[in-house]
């Protein structure tokens, strides 16, 4: 989908007047947090993020790993903890100690999607709208008939036009219901740099789309990670969204190729675009201790010698999520143990919160937004 305004402010506005959205409740007037950024590592189980690589899949036979050497050098590690880091540096070293993170297991810490189906669509659906919908049950389902929670932001007059959607994934543009939310998307091959919103592009966004289009392809209905970067980076920088959605897919689809080594370097290298992304962010006024990220995954995977490469019903453990915080108002607790678990249906209140805005008084399916996360007491948790 070409980046480019969907719609005209006339008929968002129409659709503002129609829509029935009532004006959101303010959760609370001291909150520091001005600007969200949800972004998603497609597909990347908990047993990565809180364990490191999985020895038993470091190799040809189980992992399809092609330098077995050159991948343990790249990710070494005596403990879970420091291989953990090695793979995942801002995650362990930034997000952890500043932050919070939900979903390790072994310290009692269970997140989880309640969508019974554990793959993307519907995994998308429920982590945006705040609740899962039965009716999708596939990824060609369609247009989202569900408005997610940057769509009902995008009615409120302080963000209508300050919401952006980057994603490697075409199906971001149904997940978000681009024709009815006019949200500002940019998903898939489709190259970057055509329409209004950009102007005449100059060389290095022609450069851009000119390695959109000619770019051998490994998935159709997926660009690779690298490619999304400079294209959400060059957009922050000229417009400033305050609401922002960043989708990285490319760790899923070499999960279901059996590339493990693959996989671990897909991690690795998204941890790196998510702390550039933070790192430029807090080098820019409208941005600086003033954004929360919050960093998750669509749906968990299949455990085993095999079983790893999927997810679904039919995948033990692949309901099974993780998520991280860091922001001004989020406390510093680190990793999350000995609580209730959560779902990933409660990211969407949790956004709306961080705004201070009740989104489950206008969207009263939606499930609340986590514990402990949006909350005034952590006045120096992200500097």
């Amino acid at each position: 989908m070409k980046l480019r305004r969907r719609l005209t402010y006339a008929i968002a506005l129409l659709g503002l007047a129609t829509s029935g959205y009532p004006n959101p409740s303010p959760v609370a007037s001291t909150l520091k947090t001005r600007n969200i950024v949800l972004i998603v590592i497609d597909g990347l189980r908990w047993q990565e993020v809180f364990h490191g690589p999985d020895a038993a899949l470091m190799n040809q036979e189980h992992g399809g790993v092609e330098n077995i050497e050159q991948l343990r050098h790249d990710f070494p590690g005596a403990s879970p903890e420091e291989s953990r880091a090695a793979v995942l540096p801002f995650l362990w070293k930034t997000v952890a100690r500043r932050g919070q993170i939900f979903g390790n297991q072994d310290k009692q810490s269970v997140a989880k999607v309640a969508n019974g189906l554990a793959f993307s669509y519907p995994g998308y659906n429920e982590m945006l709208a705040g609740f899962p919908d039965a009716r999708i049950d596939k990824n060609e389902f369609g247009p989202n008939p569900n408005a997610t929670v940057f769509e009902w932001l995008n009615h409120l007059s302080e963000y209508r036009g300050r919401v952006a959607v980057f994603g490697t994934w075409s199906v971001f543009n149904d997940i978000f219901n681009v024709k009815r939310s006019g949200l500002y998307i940019s998903a898939g091959w489709d190259p970057p740099y055509h329409g209004s919103e950009h102007g005449h592009p100059g060389p290095r966004q022609e450069l851009l789309n000119e390695i959109y289009t000619t770019t051998t392809r490994l998935w159709d209905d997926n660009v690779y990670d690298a490619f999304v970067q400079p294209v959400l980076l060059d957009y922050i920088q000229e417009h400033q969204p305050r609401v922002l959605f960043v989708g990285y897919g490319e760790a899923d689809d070499w999960a279901h190729a059996g590339r493990y080594d693959l996989v671990l370097r897909s991690a690795h290298q998204c941890d790196r675009f998510i702390e550039q992304l933070w790192n430029i962010m807090q080098s820019m006024t409208q941005y600086r201790d003033q954004t929360t990220f919050v960093i998750t995954t669509d749906h968990g995977r299949g455990g085993g010698l095999t079983e790893w490469k999927e997810h679904g019903e039919e995948q033990k453990g692949s309901e099974n999520i993780w998520i991280g915080v860091l922001g001004p108002d989020t406390p510093p607790l680190g990793e999350r143990a000995n609580l209730p678990a959560v779902t990933q249906s409660q990211i969407a209140a949790t956004l709306a919160a961080l705004l201070g805005k009740d989104y489950p008084a206008s969207v009263p399916q939606a499930a609340a937004a986590l514990p402990d996360v949006a909350t005034k007491r952590a006045s120096a948790a992200a500097k």
